[in-house]
């Protein structure tokens, strides 16, 4: 069985080069600043909580998932991710999504880029992030990440940040995600790193 890549949100308006799509006439195809409040809006609410939201949801609900009142970890993880994807393009007119950026490169080109916050304190926040020992707590830092990250207009992938918070929910997983954030923003190289990971 082969398996189809779920169309997110953020896949309907930016195209795998991390640029914005282009209809027959040209013309970009931008997130609506509505879609984005109602993202905003799930910001520390639970997935299934605004009814508003729950068009936006791609996740597949298995039968047993519904019958046992059970949302999956991936739709948990999917929330999320739109509601700090609705955060993190607010009012920005560049795509702050873009394929292969993890969440440790975005945040070395942050350390980079910027003179607003010393590589110290940066440190401390990222380490403090992956210390989270639920995804409750992890979403709540994220928020805070993000919002740093929109200082320098620095983009993210946010399929890789979804299944990022997927894994978290299963702490056998969690050293794997922390191994793929430290790998990004250690790795030091010459250029900060925007262009997508190998």
């Amino acid at each position: 069985m082969t398996s189809v890549r779920p169309q997110r949100y953020w896949h309907r308006f930016i195209a795998d080069d991390g640029t914005w799509r282009k209809g027959s006439s040209e013309r970009e195809y931008r997130p609506i600043p509505q879609d984005l409040a109602v993202f905003r809006s799930g910001l520390g609410r639970e997935a299934g909580a605004v009814p508003k939201f729950w068009p936006y949801y791609t996740t597949a609900v298995t039968d047993d998932d519904a019958y046992r009142d059970r949302l999956p970890d991936e739709l948990l993880a999917e929330h999320a991710a739109l509601a700090l994807f609705g955060r993190h393009q607010q009012s920005k007119d560049t795509p702050m999504h873009r394929p292969g950026v993890g969440l440790g490169a975005a945040w070395l080109v942050l350390r980079r880029r910027t003179d607003k916050f010393s590589a110290d304190a940066l440190d401390r926040k990222l380490t403090v992030a992956a210390a989270s020992t639920s995804v409750p707590v992890l979403r709540t830092r994220l928020r805070g990440l993000i919002d740093q990250l929109r200082t320098v207009d620095q983009p993210l992938d946010y399929d890789r940040l979804l299944h990022d918070l997927r894994d978290w929910a299963d702490p056998s997983r969690r050293d794997a995600v922390r191994q793929r954030w430290a790998l990004g923003y250690r790795i030091w190289s010459t250029e900060p790193a925007t262009e997508p990971e190998n």
